[in-house]
């Protein structure tokens, strides 16, 4: 269970569900923050967040990536940028930076 819920935490976990990281999650709207229960498959080994956020451009992607993941082709970096929420390899597709929300793998 997360708490308190927000869109960016909602959008986090969608692009987390994606790559199936995590099963079905739900919002309970409580008539205060809000909850979100979140379905685990087993597979998530860590989740992380990166505070404050830093501005990351696509060039320096790569090194954020060899920094907070344990390896190159394991775990994703999670960016909020101009064309939303996304991995870094969608950014990197799409030739975007932004700023780094956080981990997973």
């Amino acid at each position: 269970m997360i708490r308190p819920s927000s869109k960016v935490i909602i959008k986090f976990l969608i692009v987390m569900q994606r790559h199936g990281y995590v099963g079905e999650f739900e919002y309970v709207d409580d008539h205060r923050a809000g909850k979100i229960v979140v379905e685990l498959n087993g597979r998530l080994n860590k989740c992380g967040v990166i505070s404050p956020r830093f501005d990351v451009g696509v060039k320096e992607i790569e090194g954020w990536t060899a920094r907070l993941l344990p390896s190159r082709q394991f775990g994703y970096i999670v960016l909020t940028t101009f064309a939303g929420i996304m991995d870094h390899e969608e950014a990197r597709r799409k030739n975007v930076g932004g700023k780094v929300l956080g981990f997973f793998y």
